[in-house]
């Protein structure tokens, strides 16, 4: 009984240890993960960071509007539909096509991350098209833990580079401080295993949208494209 116990034990510890690794690292180089990126000065001293990258096999102005729609009531964030149901039931299908009235994101801009009545969505932080997006949040806690003295305080950053092969390379990075100590328990527990699969199917689904459609971008309007009628994004 006793040997079976350690086993398991054993067992238990190495699958947390290998979604802690994937959670923080999943798709990303050793060298992208110590990067400076936009947004790292928002959040000071975090408790725990995560970086995930893909390439995408289109140009960087094809890949922007996609992270300009997200949002949930805008273009949802590109997650599968079974992802959606099992931890973000309130999401909606996400959008397969780009949508110019989504495209008019600003400084200050709010970005909902599920229904307003639940208090969790980002502000945009740093934007600048084709090149990075910086959403930040201090919400984002479960109902009545803020009242218990829960905190927390992170950043997702964007980053779109052109290795200059046609292709893009797009580093996702999560930075967050948490407190008490028991909120940085569960969140280290729960949530960067959680964030791996969020995080993979988000980068995934978005990547897939870019690349089946890229032969279209050039019949879509661009951010540059003034003759656009924008429509204001909530804030």
């Amino acid at each position: 009984m006793r040997h079976r116990f350690v086993v398991a034990l054993s067992a238990g510890v190495a699958v947390q240890g290998a979604l802690q690794w994937l959670g923080r690292t999943y798709g990303s180089t050793s060298d992208e993960r110590r990067r400076t990126l936009p947004g790292d000065d928002l959040v000071v001293a975090p408790h725990f960071v995560t970086d995930h990258a893909t390439t995408i096999d289109a140009r960087p102005e094809a890949v922007w509007p996609w992270l300009a729609q997200m949002g949930w009531g805008r273009a949802q964030w590109y997650t599968a539909r079974w992802v959606d149901r099992l931890m973000f039931p309130a999401n909606g299908p996400s959008a397969d096509v780009i949508v110019p009235e989504l495209q008019n994101l600003e400084l200050g801009d709010r970005v909902l991350d599920g229904p307003p009545e639940l208090r969790c969505s980002f502000i945009v932080e740093g934007l600048e098209p084709n090149r990075h997006l910086v959403l930040h949040s201090t919400e984002h806690l479960p109902p009545g833990w803020a009242k218990r003295g829960a905190g927390i305080d992170f950043t997702w950053t964007f980053v779109i580079e052109d290795p200059g092969d046609g292709r893009t390379r797009l580093h996702f990075r999560c930075r967050a401080r948490l407190w008490p100590a028991w909120v940085r328990a569960v969140y280290l527990v729960a949530m960067i295993p959680a964030d791996f699969v969020m995080a993979r199917q988000m980068m995934r689904g978005l990547k897939t949208r870019v690349e089946r459609t890229k032969g279209d971008n050039r019949r879509l309007p661009t951010i540059e494209d003034p003759s656009l009628s924008m429509m204001g994004a909530p804030r």
